[in-house]
């Protein structure tokens, strides 16, 4: 099954006798704002236009539980994330399209959890909401309750041992942005670097100008590149979880099947016992 739909592969879903159900995910991270410019609000960015029939979903409140010792975005309640999606109208018989503003790393944790909690069928918007050309709608629905039952465990999920080791055995791949990996600024976590053995694969280098996913064949020879061909297993990081997921995402692109650290550096580096590499080297 593919991992992403492109917007005319939906346009034609959503006209047929199986349309799939419509998340949208619109976030931000939350970051002290610069000139007194309001935060992201994704709410009020789905009230003034969303895909139509697509329900709105808080990635803060439920595609995670409150930041802690376990990070910034650590795995939500299942019992939260199941009635938000069955809310959302999600059935494990219904196909899910899930989309955000662009970025695509909130429609990636979408994915991700309802992957890791059993969906069968859910793929992300390539491109996101500036990928579609169709009218926009401001009504919000009201769908039928799904009956989607989270059972955690249906793709592989990295604790912070798990991370360390697989670091040393296969391949760790860190998501953040090079200068966050080498330790040379960190704007949000106690401490700068990366962990030990870990190699830099910034997520934004999975994509085009455009914001649309490289060619599977470029992802490919990206994480080939980078050690996958060789991995016994391949593995991701990221902040806090979310771009992280955009990695696995451009993996499963790929074809190259990878687990994620939730935790991610926001948990990592909260634990003065856990070491810390610097500069561009893994280790």
């Amino acid at each position: 099954m593919n991992a992403i739909i492109t917007a005319p592969e939906l346009v034609n879903e959503l006209a047929g006798t199986d349309p799939p159900v419509l998340l949208d995910i619109r976030w931000q991270l939350s970051m002290p704002a610069a000139g007194g410019a309001a935060p992201f609000d994704g709410p009020a960015e789905y009230a003034a236009g969303h895909l139509p029939g697509a329900v709105f979903v808080d990635l803060d409140r439920e595609l995670a539980s409150a930041a802690g010792l376990a990070g910034r975005h650590p795995l939500p309640d299942p019992e939260v994330f199941g009635a938000a999606m069955r809310r959302a109208g999600v059935s494990s018989g219904v196909p899910v399209v899930v989309y955000d503003g662009g970025q695509g790393w909130a429609a990636a944790r979408a994915w991700w959890l309802l992957r890791w909690t059993g969906h069968p069928d859910v793929r992300v918007l390539d491109g996101g909401l500036p990928s579609w050309e169709g009218a926009l709608d401001t009504d919000v629905p009201a769908p039928a309750e799904g009956d989607f039952t989270p059972v955690p465990g249906a793709v592989e999920l990295l604790d912070a041992d798990g991370a360390a080791a697989l670091a040393r055995s296969g391949l760790l791949l860190d998501a953040r942005a090079g200068e966050r990996y080498r330790g040379e600024v960190e704007p949000i976590d106690r401490v700068g670097g990366h962990i030990p053995g870990a190699v830099s694969a910034p997520t934004n280098e999975n994509v085009g100008a455009d914001g649309r996913f490289l060619p599977a064949d470029e992802l490919t020879a990206r994480f080939k590149t980078l050690g996958a061909a060789d991995a016994t297993a391949v593995g991701v990081y990221c902040g806090s979880g979310v771009s992280g997921a955009h990695e696995v995402l451009a993996l499963a692109v790929a074809g190259i099947p990878a687990a994620l650290y939730v935790g991610s550096w926001s948990e990592w580096s909260q634990d003065p016992t856990r070491p810390v590499a610097v500069g561009p080297d893994p280790q």
